[in-house]
Formats: structure tokens, sequence, C-alpha cells
């Protein structure tokens, strides 16, 4: 994928989004930047010049097809990039039905729901749609039921996606990191009440150089999923 794509992406304040926006960005791409509100929407299109911006909270994915209805949307998109999330840990016997659909709304259904509404304009480019899960889509833990819940229908969300899509030429990758070193680290760190040290884990930077193999591989291939593990 070379020259001008535009990528629509979730998650670029910081981490990996930040990390894969910033190459992107460097390389000059279209860059259509998600953002929760107003505020954070003029942060981005400060911190990527030229970038555009898209306003929706992910927290409320009922009405991102209303909030989308009001702003302009690219005509097309080479690839959605759903890099967003939200982490709460808790036993099973701690977790209110509040926690667990704040992390099920923002991992799992609004990802979908901007699946949905970005299909036409990925159909038309023959797309890419990146779903940057975690280790925890794979296999759960004691205190991760939510998160991994949302994180395992996130994968099923890919796999689907991809049968369904295939032969409009749409490609979808799951890259499922193992802990990185980015302020949802720290947060997993704090809850867990651990020490954290970045320098223990996976550099976004890592992540970011994978998740563009999977963007610039040739047509004739496609990475469908993806692991990446701390390598030290």
């Amino acid at each position: 994928m070379a020259g001008m794509a535009t990528h629509v992406i979730t998650g670029a304040g910081s981490g990996i989004g930040a990390a894969v926006a910033r190459r992107l960005h460097a390389r000059g791409d279209q860059l259509v930047l998600h953002a929760r509100d107003a505020g954070r929407a003029k942060e981005l299109a400060a911190e990527f010049p030229g970038a555009r911006t898209l306003v929706g909270d992910l927290a409320d994915p009922d009405r991102l097809s209303w909030a989308f209805s009001h702003q302009s949307l690219p005509d097309r998109v080479d690839s959605l990039l759903h890099i967003a999330g939200v982490v709460d840990l808790a036993p099973v016997g701690e977790l209110t039905p509040k926690t667990w659909r704040h992390q099920l709304d923002v991992n799992l259904i609004a990802p979908a729901e901007l699946t949905r509404h970005f299909l036409p304009q990925l159909r038309a480019a023959r797309g890419h749609v990146v779903f940057v899960n975690s280790g925890a889509g794979l296999n759960a833990h004691a205190g991760w039921a939510a998160y991994a819940a949302s994180k395992h229908g996130l994968k099923a969300l890919a796999d689907a996606l991809r049968q369904e899509e295939h032969g409009n030429g749409i490609r979808v990758t799951s890259v499922y990191p193992g802990r990185t070193a980015s302020p949802m680290q720290a947060k997993v760190h704090q809850q867990e009440g651990k020490e954290y040290d970045p320098a223990r884990w996976i550099d976004p930077e890592s992540v970011a150089t994978t998740i563009l193999m999977a963007l610039d591989l040739p047509r004739d291939a496609e990475v469908n999923d993806l692991t990446v593990r701390p390598g030290r």
C-alpha cells in the first residue's frame, strides 16, 4: 500500500496507535484520526498536520452513526485500524454490568459499528481492516474476564468479517500484542498493584512495524493472525 493511501485510525493519541499514525504520517499517507471529542480532535490535528479528524465516542456506539452523519467522511478508505481500547481488571465476583458494558462497547461493539459504517469505502478501495487485539483475546486469566471477553469477541468479529468480505477484496488482520509499554499498560500495573517498568515490555514502535508489514504486503498474500510477544 503505497502513496497517499487513506487510513482511518482509532487510538492515535498514545501507545501503538500513536506509533502507527506517526509512521503513516511520515511517509505522506492521508490520516483520518478518530477522537472522542472536539478537544481531543484539536490536539490530534495539531500533532499530525494535514490529518483529518473524526469525532465520536466509542463508549457510546449507538450514537456513532449519528455523529458521523454530521461530519465529512472520506470517499475511499484504504485501511481501517482499530487500535483504541480500554481495560478494567476485576474478578468476576466484583465486575458490575457497567464495567462489562464499557469494555464491550469500546473494545468490541464500537469497532463493529465503525467497520459497518466504512464498509462501502473499504470495498471501493479493496482495503484492509486491522484489529489490534491482545494476548487476552486468545487466553483469559484471573481478573481479566471482561476485557478478555471483549477481545475474544473482537477475534470472532475479525474472523467472520474476513470470510464475508474476502470476495470484495477486503483483507482482515488481527494482531495480538503481548504487554506493550503504553499508558494502558501503566494502568494495568496500577490495577495489579505492581511496579511498572516500560523497559520490560514491547516498544509500541515494534508493534507498529508488524502492522505496517501487514498493510504493505503485496496483494497476493494476506496476514490473518499475527501474535507479538515481548522479546526479553
